[in-house]
């Protein structure tokens, strides 16, 4: 088993930045992969970004590259997504997901409300 708590939602205009982090306890994490996926009103959850838990490969979605970075801190064990020149269409509630592929997760977090206003 794998608990994810998310942090760092909240309200920003757009042009503006917020940083969430993922917290992740329980089994080892040799062999996952971290994502970050989210679900606007009225849409289906979309995948956002992953990074491997021992790899420096990251994975971006097309609406996000160059806008958005996913990061680590394995002493943490906490993961990151930095959300920069952010836009009204960014709003929604993000997800952390963990699992042993990009995008195939098998654990969720309780996922955080991101809004972003004109």
């Amino acid at each position: 088993q794998v608990q994810l708590v998310e942090s760092g939602g909240g309200s920003v205009q757009a042009g503006g930045s917020l940083r969430l982090s993922c917290a992740a306890s329980g089994r080892t994490f040799n062999n996952i992969v971290l994502n970050w996926f989210r679900q606007a009103p009225g849409k289906e959850r979309e995948f956002v970004a992953a990074i491997g838990w021992n790899s420096s490969n990251r994975y971006y979605a097309a609406p996000v590259k160059g806008r958005f970075t996913i990061s680590r801190d394995s002493a943490k064990n906490t993961v990151y997504l930095q959300m920069n020149s952010l836009k009204p269409e960014d709003t929604a509630v993000y997800y952390c997901a963990a699992g042993v592929g990009v995008a195939r997760p098998d654990y969720w977090g309780q996922g955080t409300q991101v809004t972003v206003s004109s």
